[in-house]
Protein backbone atom coordinates (compact mmCIF):
# COMPACT_ATOMS: atom_id res chain seq x y z
CA UNK A 1 0.00 0.00 0.00
CA UNK A 2 2.41 2.16 1.30
CA UNK A 3 4.52 1.48 -1.82
CA UNK A 4 1.36 2.84 -4.15
CA UNK A 5 0.97 5.92 -2.37
CA UNK A 6 5.00 6.92 -2.39
CA UNK A 7 6.59 4.82 -5.42
CA UNK A 8 9.46 6.79 -5.94
CA UNK A 9 10.39 8.46 -2.07
CA UNK A 10 13.34 10.20 -3.28
CA UNK A 11 12.04 11.80 -5.91
CA UNK A 12 8.88 12.55 -4.24
CA UNK A 13 11.25 14.39 -1.91
CA UNK A 14 13.19 15.84 -4.26
CA UNK A 15 10.21 17.18 -6.01
CA UNK A 16 9.23 18.72 -3.20
CA UNK A 17 12.55 20.60 -2.41
CA UNK A 18 13.07 21.87 -6.21
CA UNK A 19 9.98 23.24 -5.94
CA UNK A 20 10.71 25.47 -2.67
CA UNK A 21 14.11 26.56 -4.60
CA UNK A 22 11.71 27.35 -7.80
CA UNK A 23 8.90 29.44 -5.87
CA UNK A 24 11.63 31.02 -3.62
CA UNK A 25 9.78 31.73 -0.89
CA UNK A 26 8.48 29.55 2.03
CA UNK A 27 4.88 29.57 2.62
CA UNK A 28 2.66 27.08 3.68
CA UNK A 29 0.93 27.26 0.67
CA UNK A 30 3.89 26.64 -1.86
CA UNK A 31 5.25 23.83 0.72
CA UNK A 32 1.49 22.10 0.07
CA UNK A 33 1.63 22.79 -3.30
CA UNK A 34 5.33 21.39 -3.90
CA UNK A 35 4.00 18.40 -1.34
CA UNK A 36 0.78 17.33 -3.88
CA UNK A 37 2.80 17.44 -6.89
CA UNK A 38 5.81 15.28 -5.04
CA UNK A 39 3.25 13.11 -4.24
CA UNK A 40 1.45 12.88 -7.43
CA UNK A 41 4.06 12.82 -10.04
CA UNK A 42 5.90 9.99 -8.85
CA UNK A 43 2.47 7.92 -8.98
CA UNK A 44 1.26 9.26 -12.37
CA UNK A 45 5.16 8.45 -14.06
CA UNK A 46 6.14 4.95 -11.68
CA UNK A 47 4.37 3.18 -14.87
CA UNK A 48 7.43 4.38 -16.72
CA UNK A 49 9.83 3.33 -14.14
CA UNK A 50 9.34 -0.70 -14.15
CA UNK A 51 13.31 -1.58 -13.12
CA UNK A 52 14.03 1.56 -11.04
CA UNK A 53 17.55 1.82 -9.66
CA UNK A 54 17.97 0.81 -6.59
CA UNK A 55 20.51 3.46 -4.75
CA UNK A 56 22.50 1.79 -2.13
CA UNK A 57 25.35 2.74 0.92
CA UNK A 58 24.30 6.28 1.70
CA UNK A 59 26.98 7.19 3.15
CA UNK A 60 28.88 6.62 -0.57
CA UNK A 61 25.77 9.23 -2.03
CA UNK A 62 26.78 11.62 0.82
CA UNK A 63 30.41 11.82 0.55
CA UNK A 64 29.83 11.33 -3.67
CA UNK A 65 27.70 14.77 -3.38
CA UNK A 66 30.55 16.35 -0.84
CA UNK A 67 32.65 15.64 -3.20
CA UNK A 68 30.88 16.84 -6.62
CA UNK A 69 30.10 19.97 -4.45
CA UNK A 70 33.89 20.65 -3.70
CA UNK A 71 34.81 19.80 -7.54
CA UNK A 72 32.77 22.39 -8.81
CA UNK A 73 33.99 25.06 -6.18
CA UNK A 74 36.96 24.15 -7.19
CA UNK A 75 36.85 24.29 -10.88
CA UNK A 76 35.03 28.18 -10.90
CA UNK A 77 38.27 28.64 -9.59
CA UNK A 78 40.56 27.14 -12.43
CA UNK A 79 38.00 28.68 -14.91
CA UNK A 80 38.15 31.72 -13.64
CA UNK A 81 42.07 31.62 -13.52
CA UNK A 82 42.39 30.47 -17.12
CA UNK A 83 40.02 33.23 -18.37
CA UNK A 84 42.04 36.10 -16.43
CA UNK A 85 45.61 34.97 -16.80
CA UNK A 86 46.62 32.72 -19.14
CA UNK A 87 46.43 33.17 -23.11
CA UNK A 88 44.51 31.42 -25.61
CA UNK A 89 48.35 30.18 -26.78
CA UNK A 90 49.10 28.73 -23.58
CA UNK A 91 45.34 26.67 -23.12
CA UNK A 92 45.00 23.02 -24.48
CA UNK A 93 41.67 22.37 -24.95
CA UNK A 94 40.86 18.84 -25.71
CA UNK A 95 38.71 16.37 -26.36
CA UNK A 96 38.78 13.32 -23.98
CA UNK A 97 37.38 9.37 -24.83
CA UNK A 98 36.02 7.93 -21.18
CA UNK A 99 35.83 4.23 -21.53
CA UNK A 100 32.87 3.83 -19.22
CA UNK A 101 32.66 0.66 -16.78
CA UNK A 102 28.84 1.82 -15.66
CA UNK A 103 26.11 -0.39 -16.92
CA UNK A 104 23.40 1.27 -15.33
CA UNK A 105 21.69 4.46 -17.70
CA UNK A 106 20.91 5.70 -14.60
CA UNK A 107 25.08 5.65 -12.99
CA UNK A 108 25.50 6.90 -16.79
CA UNK A 109 23.60 9.78 -16.47
CA UNK A 110 25.16 10.92 -13.23
CA UNK A 111 28.60 10.76 -14.35
CA UNK A 112 27.30 12.90 -17.67
CA UNK A 113 25.54 15.30 -15.71
CA UNK A 114 28.53 15.78 -13.11
CA UNK A 115 31.38 16.30 -15.43
CA UNK A 116 28.54 18.48 -17.39
CA UNK A 117 28.31 20.25 -13.98
CA UNK A 118 31.62 21.17 -13.49
CA UNK A 119 33.04 24.20 -15.20
CA UNK A 120 35.44 23.23 -17.53
CA UNK A 121 34.34 20.14 -18.58
CA UNK A 122 30.90 18.96 -20.82
CA UNK A 123 30.07 15.95 -21.62
CA UNK A 124 29.12 15.86 -25.32
CA UNK A 125 28.24 12.47 -26.41
CA UNK A 126 27.85 8.55 -25.15
CA UNK A 127 28.96 6.02 -27.66
CA UNK A 128 26.22 4.21 -29.96
CA UNK A 129 26.94 1.02 -27.39
CA UNK A 130 26.87 2.99 -23.84
CA UNK A 131 30.47 1.62 -23.66
CA UNK A 132 32.53 5.54 -23.53
CA UNK A 133 31.46 9.31 -23.52
CA UNK A 134 33.49 11.93 -25.22
CA UNK A 135 34.04 14.67 -22.86
CA UNK A 136 35.14 18.85 -23.77
CA UNK A 137 37.81 20.09 -21.45
CA UNK A 138 38.76 23.62 -21.50
CA UNK A 139 42.32 22.98 -20.19
CA UNK A 140 44.23 19.27 -21.02
CA UNK A 141 47.22 19.70 -21.27
CA UNK A 142 47.20 15.48 -20.38
CA UNK A 143 44.32 14.34 -21.94
CA UNK A 144 44.79 10.81 -20.35
CA UNK A 145 45.31 12.43 -16.56
CA UNK A 146 41.49 13.90 -17.30
CA UNK A 147 40.19 10.63 -18.34
CA UNK A 148 42.24 8.51 -15.07
CA UNK A 149 40.93 11.74 -12.77
CA UNK A 150 37.41 11.32 -13.83
CA UNK A 151 37.48 7.48 -13.49
CA UNK A 152 39.09 7.41 -9.85
CA UNK A 153 36.57 10.54 -8.33
CA UNK A 154 33.33 10.24 -9.98
CA UNK A 155 33.07 6.46 -11.92
CA UNK A 156 34.37 4.35 -9.14
CA UNK A 157 31.80 6.21 -6.55
CA UNK A 158 28.95 5.85 -9.20
CA UNK A 159 29.79 2.41 -9.42
CA UNK A 160 30.16 1.58 -5.75
CA UNK A 161 26.27 3.00 -5.45
CA UNK A 162 24.27 1.71 -8.31
CA UNK A 163 25.99 -1.16 -8.92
Amino acid sequence: MLRKILPHPFLTLSLIVVWQMLVNKLTLGNLALGTILGLIIPVITSPYWPNRPSLRNLPRIIEYVALVLWDICVANVQVAYIILFKSNADTHPAWVRIPLDLNTPEAITMLAGTITMTPGTISSDLSADGQSLLVHCLDAPDPDAVRDEIKARYERRLKEIFE
